[in-house]
């Protein structure tokens, strides 16, 4: 049976995620936030993330400011944008501490990851979660799904980055949930394998490729 993991980037955003949690809950399907810290210290943020957290979705570091992959940064500035989301979320207790670095349009590579951060992961326990299906609702709120669709068709199990923010994936979420229901697609909460190269802090995959050479 072909699986599908939902994960949700760059928000809490106020005019949005309350929808996607709606929609979530209405297709009894769990997911994972990858919430940005800016945004989960602006005014109401942190009880969207709650919210989130209170219904069953898991909650994960997507950085503090979402403009500058951390490996095009130095030392302090990659440690600050992963401690400043950690501080915003240091209220959260879940099973898996996770983290899912910037990476400018869904692009792979190794501007995705600072050695320092690296390290980090590996002493705290986390999880690094990447991805393998960017089926752009960012920048085709309409067509999107029919991307999506086309991945999830020709793959065993699809990790989906969508967007709870404005002008993304939620006019047609519901949609492609829908069809998810009717083909049958089991929605995991956890991960591909070969998405995760670092696993509760220890390293299980190909890492090399993701980490800026400094």
């Amino acid at each position: 049976m072909p699986r599908v993991t939902l994960t949700f980037d760059n928000g809490p955003t106020p005019e949005t995620t309350p929808q996607v949690l709606d929609c979530l809950a209405c297709h009894r399907a769990k997911a994972t936030f990858f919430v940005v810290g800016t945004n989960v210290c602006a005014e109401g943020g942190e009880s969207l993330v709650r919210r989130a957290n209170r219904e069953g979705h898991w909650i994960g570091n997507h950085t503090f400011t979402h403009k500058t992959p951390l490996g095009e940064l130095d030392t302090a500035s990659a440690l600050s944008e992963f401690e400043r989301t950690e501080q915003a979320l240091s209220w959260l207790t879940q099973p898996k501490r996770l983290f899912r670095p910037y990476g400018r349009a869904g692009q792979l590579g190794g501007h995705l990851l600072h050695p320092a951060v690296v390290d980090r992961l590996q002493a705290g326990g986390y999880t690094c979660v990447l991805w393998n299906c960017v089926p752009g609702d960012w920048r085709d709120p309409q067509g999107w799904v029919e991307q999506a669709v086309a991945y999830c068709q020709s793959h065993a199990w699809s990790l989906v980055v969508l967007h709870d923010q404005p002008h993304a994936a939620m006019p047609h979420l519901d949609r492609f949930l829908h069809w998810i229901d009717t083909e049958g697609i089991e929605i995991r909460q956890d991960y591909p394998p070969e998405c995760v190269p670092i696993v509760d802090g220890n390293v299980v995959g190909s890492i090399d490729p993701y980490v800026a050479v400094t």
